[in-house]
C-alpha cells in the first residue's frame, strides 16, 4: 500500500471570485492560497445534481456532501426523494401515512405537522407540507395543526412572514365546515426543537413545552408573534423565541392523546432528538422531564437513523447507500481515523458511512469527538479548530492509521450567523490549523487532500441593504464550487481534465492509497 492519506474538509468554504461579502476571498489564508496555486488543485461541484439534489439551483449541504464524499456515488437525496414520492403518490400509500391518518380518524384527533417552514430545500420544503395538508383534507381528516420552526438560515434571515403568509393562504382556502387547519406554535430553529448531536437538549425540551403542552408566550397569530419579537429584541428568524397561538387564552393546538404527529423535515441531523423524545417517551427517556406524555402516532418524513431504526414510522424510504469508502477500507484491513467537534462529528461518521451510526469495524475505525461550545458561533469563531488539530496531529504521529479525516465546521457554522467579520476569523482559524496539519503530513510523509463540502462563507451578503445602508447578511449556503487540492502527494500527481464533484473524491483517496476503486464509484480526480 502507498503512503497514508489525510483528508480535511473545510466546511462551508466555497471557491469563487464573486464578491458578495466573500469572507474566503478576503480572509488572510496563506495555506489555502498555497494549496490552490502551488500544488495539484482544481475546483469541484458540491451542490445540485452533483450531490443528488433535484436541480443545479439547489444548494449543497453538509449531509449530502459527506454522503457523496464517503460513498463515491450520487444518490437521490432529501428533497428529491420526497418530491418523487409526492409526485407519484407513493407517500400516501406508505404504512406511516396510512397509520397516522387512521389513528387520527379512529380517535377523532388532530393531525400535527412539525418542521422547518421554508423553501430552503436543505431540511424541508413548505411545498411538501402543503401537499400533505391538502391530502389530509381529501382523506377526511378534520383538524390539522402546524408547529412552524422558523428558518432564516437556509433562506434570507428575516423571511419568515413570507412562508407564514403562504401557509395561512392555504388554510384560508381549505378551511370550511368539515376541515379546520391553523398554525399552533413556533419558534426559531436555533432556539427550540432542532438541536443536533445532543449538543443542547434544552432546545428540544423547550420545543416539547411549546408544541406538545402549549406552554409558552401566547399570541393571536404567528404573524403577531414574529412582529412582536422582532420589535422587542431585533431577532432574526432562526433565533426567534418560542411562541404559542391561543384563542381566549387557550392554546389552539396542543398535542393530545389520540393525535398523530408528522415531522416533515427530510434531513436527519436535527430531526433525531425530537424523534427520540416522541418514540422513546414511554421507554425510559431521560433527557429532560416530560410533564405530559400524550399517546400519539409519530412519524418522520424519512427514517433519520437507520441503525437506531428511528423513528419507527416514516413516510419516505431513505437512500440505501451501499459500497461506502469505510466499508471498502475495512475489507482491505485499513485502519482509519475520524475527528471533528460536535457540530460536524456526525458528518465525518454517520453521514460519511452512508447514514449509519455504527462503525463497520470497531477495531479498524477510530472516531474522536471534540465537544462544541454551546454559544453563538460568531462569539468564538475559531470554535474548536485547535483541539481538532491537536487530535489529528496526534493520530498522524501515532503511525497507526492509513486514512484519516476531519471536518473544520467554522466556515459553515460561523457563516450561518451572518456575521461577516466573525466569518473572516473563522476561515483564518481553519487556515492556521491547516499549516499545522500540512507540517505534520510533511514530517510523516503522508498525502494530504483538502476539500470543502459546500459553499457558505464565500457569500455573506444578500441582495439589498438594511435600512441603515449596511449590507444585508446572507445566512444560507451558496452554489459555489469548492476547492480541492493535494499536498505532498506521490511524485507526478496530476489532476485530470474534467468536471468533477464530491463523489469523485472517494476514488481519488483509494487510488492514492494504492487500491483500485469499486466499479460502482465515480472516477478519480487524478491521473
Amino acid at each position: 500500500m502507498s503512503k497514508p492519506v489525510v483528508l480535511v474538509v473545510m466546511d462551508g468554504v466555497g471557491w469563487t471570485d464573486k464578491d458578495n461579502g466573500n469572507a474566503v476571498l478576503h480572509a488572510y489564508k496563506p495555506q489555502i492560497d498555497e494549496l490552490m496555486t502551488k500544488w495539484p488543485h482544481t475546483t469541484i461541484k458540491a451542490s445540485g445534481t452533483a450531490v443528488g439534489l433535484p436541480s443545479d439551483k439547489d444548494m449543497g449541504n453538509s449531509e449530502v456532501g459527506h454522503n457523496a464524499l464517503g460513498c463515491g456515488q450520487i444518490y437521490s437525496q432529501g428533497a428529491k426523494l420526497v418530491n418523487e414520492s409526492i409526485e407519484s403518490g407513493k407517500i400516501y400509500s406508505s404504512d406511516a401515512w396510512k397509520g397516522a391518518a387512521d389513528y387520527v380518524k379512529a380517535h377523532d384527533g388532530k393531525l400535527h405537522f412539525i418542521g422547518l417552514l421554508s423553501d430552503g430545500n436543505v431540511h424541508s420544503n413548505i411545498s411538501h407540507l402543503i401537499a400533505m395538508i391538502k391530502e389530509a383534507k381529501k382523506e377526511g381528516i378534520h383538524e390539522v395543526r402546524v408547529h412552524a420552526l422558523l428558518d432564516g438560515r437556509d433562506v434570507p434571515e428575516t423571511s419568515a412572514l413570507k412562508y407564514v403568509d403562504q401557509l395561512e393562504e392555504v388554510f384560508k382556502e381549505l378551511n370550511d365546515d368539515t376541515f379546520h387547519g391553523c398554525i399552533a406554535s413556533g419558534g426559531g430553529r436555533m432556539v427550540i426543537t432542532m438541536d443536533r448531536y445532543e449538543a443542547d437538549w434544552s432546545m428540544v425540551e423547550k420545543g416539547w413545552h411549546i408544541h406538545v403542552m402549549g406552554d409558552g408566550r401566547q399570541f393571536a397569530s404567528a404573524k403577531e408573534a414574529i412582529e412582536t419579537y422582532r420589535g422587542e429584541g431585533g431577532y432574526t428568524d432562526q433565533y426567534l423565541p418560542g411562541f404559542v397561538i391561543a384563542k381566549d387564552g387557550k392554546p389552539v393546538g396542543t398535542i393530545d392523546d389520540g393525535d398523530s404527529v408528522i415531522l416533515f423535515n427530510f434531513r436527519g441531523d436535527r430531526a433525531v432528538e425530537i424523534s427520540k423524545a416522541f418514540d422513546y417517551m414511554n421507554k425510559g427517556f431521560d433527557k429532560f422531564p416530560m410533564p405530559k406524555k400524550p399517546q400519539v402516532y409519530y412519524a418522520g418524513m424519512l427514517q433519520y437513523d437507520g441503525d437506531l431504526k428511528l423513528p419507527d414510522h416514516f413516510l419516505v424510504e431513505p437512500p440505501h447507500i451501499e459500497h461506502t469508502m469505510s466499508e471498502f477500507l475495512v475489507k482491505k484491513g485499513v485502519y482509519s481515523y475520524a475527528c471533528s467537534e460536535t457540530q460536524k462529528f456526525g458528518h465525518v461518521t454517520y453521514f460519511w458511512n452512508g447514514n449509519r451510526s455504527e462503525k463497520f469495524d470497531d477495531k479498524l475505525e477510530t472516531w474522536e469527538e471534540v465537544p462544541s461550545d454551546v454559544i453563538p458561533f460568531d462569539l468564538k469563531p475559531w470554535m474548536k479548530a485547535e483541539e481538532v488539530t491537536d487530535k489529528m496531529i496526534a493520530a498522524i504521529e501515532s503511525g497507526k492509521y492509513q486514512f484519516l479525516r476531519c471536518n473544520y465546521p467554522n466556515g459553515d457554522m460561523v457563516g450561518h450567523t451572518g456575521n461577516y467579520e466573525a466569518t473572516l476569523i473563522g476561515v483564518e482559524a481553519v487556515d492556521l490549523s491547516l499549516r499545522r496539519i500540512m507540517d505534520a503530513c510533511k514530517k510523516a510523509d503522508y498525502t494530504l487532500i483538502v476539500v470543502a463540502d459546500h459553499g457558505n462563507s464565500d457569500e455573506m451578503y444578500d441582495k439589498g441593504t438594511n435600512p441603515d445602508g449596511t449590507p444585508k447578511p446572507k445566512t444560507s449556503h451558496s452554489l459555489a464550487r469548492v476547492p480541492f487540492a493535494i499536498y505532498n502527494g506521490p511524485e507526478g500527481t496530476e489532476i485530470k481534465d474534467g468536471d468533477f464533484g464530491l463523489a469523485n473524491v472517494a476514488a481519488t483517496v483509494v487510488q492514492l492509497l494504492g487500491f483500485e476503486k469499486p466499479e460502482q464509484w465515480l472516477e478519480s480526480i487524478i491521473k
